[in-house]
């Protein structure tokens, strides 16, 4: 290995995770996954040689565990989000007293760099619990530790995605398409994009006490989104508008599953656009060209094409 530095990358285990953890390894790094399930981070040891990726377990309830995670380290990244609530306060637990946590120990340790993964739409006057305490998590990252650079992507597209492949399961089994908010405008970025920009961020000067935005190729419109899935997938369903007060009652009920596949938080971030604001650096600040979607998630969304894809469909037009 070129280097014995020390990366602590909390979360390291999830979508993001992973790809972040292959390109520190690849640069070097000893690279600790600071995670609830260790062994359900075993499938990441063979990214780096002998020894070099160490699953670790952390609570960020419990403060021991992740001063354990980040002594000794070089650089921090911490990558843990959750999209919904098991029980009230976790947002609040993730999104906000676990980073604080994280940077307060990490600065206390003389970590030289820490990166925070946040999200567009944090915002402290939004009326979702998720973006409130998302952008609760930025102010006291950035307290505790000013030097922390904060990445905020759009939503995340890979192969591993519960985005594309959620509603890429949806068009094979319903018989249409709901649509719910479909004007509202995304910026699908992709997950290996996403960690490139982490990469970045420990190596470029500017990065320290910065902020990006990290937005795919093109702005989608929700139902440009839900159609482009439905022609890879060569299903042929009709887009069937959900008015939100109906989608709302289906979020009540929903939410009683233990996966809460749809919530009324999400109804509210739903209700705004997920796009970079003007003027805000980004990938192209960070040197990274962004990944079309339409160059990865065909191959990733084609086993829910009738005959799970082996079946010839017309051919989709070039990217624009």
């Amino acid at each position: 290995m070129a280097t014995r530095n020390v990366a602590t990358v909390f979360g390291g285990s999830g979508f993001i995770g992973r790809y972040v953890v292959k390109r520190l390894a690849r640069a070097g790094y000893v690279v600790r996954v600071a995670v609830r399930d260790p062994e359900a981070a075993l499938f990441l040891k063979p990214m780096g040689a002998v020894g070099q990726v160490v699953p670790l377990y952390c609570d960020l309830r419990q403060e021991a565990t992740v001063h354990r995670a980040v002594d000794g380290a070089q650089v921090v990244i911490n990558l843990v989000g959750i999209l919904a609530e098991r029980r009230s306060g976790d947002f609040q637990a993730m999104h906000a007293d676990g980073p604080a946590t994280i940077a307060r120990l990490a600065a206390e340790a003389g970590v030289a760099k820490l990166v925070h993964v946040s999200a567009i739409g944090a915002d402290a006057s939004s009326p979702s619990r998720y973006a409130t305490s998302k952008a609760a998590g930025e102010a006291l990252v950035s307290a505790a530790f000013p030097g922390a650079t904060i990445l905020r992507p759009s939503v995340v597209f890979g192969p591993e995605d519960q985005f594309f492949n959620r509603f890429g399961a949806m068009a094979r089994m319903l018989p249409f398409m709901p649509v719910i908010a479909g004007a509202t405008r995304m910026q699908p970025v992709y997950v290996g994009d996403v960690a490139d920009a982490v990469m970045a961020a420990l190596s470029r000067t500017d990065a320290p006490n910065a902020t990006y935005e990290l937005g795919g190729a093109k702005v989608w419109t929700f139902r440009e989104i839900l159609a482009y899935i439905l022609k890879v997938t060569g299903r042929d369903r009709r887009l069937v508008e959900i008015p939100m007060p109906v989608a709302r009652l289906q979020a009540c009920v929903l939410e009683l599953l233990p996966w809460k596949p749809l919530t009324r938080d999400q109804l509210l971030l739903l209700a705004r656009d997920n796009v970079v604001a003007p003027g805000k650096p980004g990938l192209p600040e960070l040197g990274i060209v962004p990944t079309p979607v339409e160059l990865v998630v065909p191959d990733y969304l084609r086993r829910f094409q009738p005959g799970g894809g082996r079946r010839k469909l017309q051919p989709l037009p070039e990217a624009g």
